[in-house]
């Protein structure tokens, strides 16, 4: 964060009790920008993302998990993009896959058919053709805080699509810009809550979806409905496909062998 080439903003580090000295290191940057605040205990993902962003005191706000990464000009990019055009709720911008140890998986993933400015009905139609998320993790979206509060913010029950469930929502407060660079890097592991938790994710999928089909604001037909209940299994299976690589990628050589044995 600190090495984007766009000065105007404040880093909130929301430490939610971690023990691994976090706040020490956070304390020993010297720069005015970065406030640390840290959970007296730990606290539910979806209670720690909502904190964070409680904690803003910008209109635009990035939600960045603590081991994803920004490209330099990442928040300049999409800082103009929001400013340039008032009516946005979000912007959006593609993003690579990464390994624990930085390497790319796969480059300028996300946002097929949703470049440009886009409205609710032709994102809702999109994503639920999708089956899964085609517009990202929190690290590709700068979205406006008064559309976040306007919704009330992450919901509890959708904690392993906390993100979707969310860029879903922000499109009844206006439409959304989708920026055609890859800005974000977003860790994939096979350890990561992301990684284990394939089954229930897909669930609660399919009540997020359920929702947005539901909702008259979207005017999600039956045939979108259709098509994303075909598609959801393969958009699970390229998901876990892509964690396990992860996984595969960061064993030493010798466990490699050893399996391919």
């Amino acid at each position: 964060m600190l090495t984007q080439n766009f000065a105007d903003f404040e880093l909130v580090v929301l430490d939610n009790a971690s023990t691994d000295g976090t706040s020490d290191i956070v304390g020993s940057f010297a720069d005015s920008r970065v406030r640390l605040v840290r959970n007296e205990t730990t606290i539910s993902m979806t209670a720690n993302w909502n904190l964070a962003v409680e904690l803003c005191r910008a209109p635009l706000i990035k939600l960045l998990c603590a081991d994803d990464l920004l490209r330099p000009d990442c928040l300049r990019i999409q800082h103009q993009v929001m400013a340039a055009n008032p009516r946005l709720s979000m912007t959006v911008c593609r993003r690579d896959f990464l390994d624990a140890a930085g390497r790319r998986l796969a480059t300028a993933r996300g946002l097929s058919g949703l470049l440009g400015e886009r409205d609710r009905v032709s994102v809702a139609r999109r994503v639920i053709r999708h089956g899964g998320n085609p517009l990202g993790e929190p690290g590709s979206v700068l979205f406006r805080q008064s559309a976040f509060t306007a919704t009330g913010g992450f919901v509890e029950d959708m904690n392993l699509v906390l993100d979707i469930h969310l860029w879903l929502r922000l499109l009844a407060h206006g439409p959304m810009f989708g920026v055609a660079d890859s800005l974000a890097g977003f860790r994939v592991s096979g350890g990561s809550l992301s990684g284990r938790s394939h089954r229930a994710g897909y669930q609660q999928q399919y009540v997020c979806n359920a929702e947005v089909v539901a909702n008259p604001l979207y005017q999600v037909r039956e045939l979108d409905r259709v098509i994303g209940a075909a598609a959801a299994p393969l958009a699970q299976l390229r998901r876990r496909g892509l964690f396990s690589l992860a996984s595969l990628v960061h064993q030493p050589h010798s466990a490699r062998q050893s399996r391919s044995a």
